[in-house]
């Protein structure tokens, strides 16, 4: 078994670290010690490669991740895995604002919760939530799925399109032209199977209620003027 490349921030330039992490034909395992809230770890990855981040990241850690498993052991902040495009990064504990935001890709894990505007814009990606999620989440999400295993705030789906939601908590709104839908056996096999991929295989996709688009808002229409 191949040894782990350790970094450690507190010792090496984190750029130094980021352009390690850039090589061309890049394989193993990583491991980046003492973050220390670094911004921007871990960042442009494309190698079926493993990153370990040992402790909490700022903004934007794994953010266009392709290919690479990254797992955060600690919290993060704003951005995490935001546009990525495949691969997954787990985060251990909370996330902040944004996470996933524009993702094409990938599965993105938040054991914990996540802030405001998860998900916000999100193009395909998956994302698990094991705790509650902020108000705006899924905003203008346009393809992908978001499984929420706790509460969501405010406005959630607001303008969405294609994307899929699933909440297991209590919504406090939804937003503009976001609905409750009715669970269909392929809803339940998709959910089932991503809450495995996150490690909550447990959880009764039953007790979850899945939520998308009335698609009132496709086209302009002067009754909707408001909603705009």
């Amino acid at each position: 078994m191949d040894a782990v490349t350790r970094f450690d921030l507190e010792t090496t330039p984190l750029r130094e670290v980021n352009t390690a992490l850039h090589a061309p034909d890049l394989q193993g395992e990583f491991l980046i010690e003492h973050p220390a809230g670094a911004h921007n770890v871990a960042v442009g990855i494309n190698a079926p490669v493993t990153v370990t981040v040992d402790g909490h990241v700022g903004y934007y850690a794994a953010g266009m991740n392709q290919q690479a498993d990254v797992v955060i052991d600690g919290n993060a902040g704003t951005g995490v895995a935001e546009n990525m495009m495949s691969g997954t990064v787990w985060v251990k504990g909370n996330a902040s604002q944004s996470a996933g935001a524009t993702a094409h890709g990938g599965l993105l894990v938040i054991e914990g919760n996540a802030a405001a505007r998860c998900g916000i814009s999100m193009k395909g990606v998956d994302i698990v939530v094991g705790g509650d999620i902020g108000h705006m989440s899924a905003f203008m999400a346009q393809a992908g799925t978001l499984v929420v295993r706790g509460d969501a705030g405010e406005a959630l789906g607001d303008s969405i399109y294609e994307a899929r939601i699933y909440v297991r908590g209590e919504v406090t709104s939804l937003g503009a032209d976001c609905v409750a839908k009715a669970m269909g056996p392929e809803h339940h096999e998709e959910l089932g199977r991503l809450l495995k991929a996150a490690g909550f295989e447990d959880d009764d996709t039953a007790a979850y209620t899945r939520y998308g688009s009335a698609r009132d808002l496709y086209h302009f229409h002067v009754d909707n003027s408001g909603s705009y």
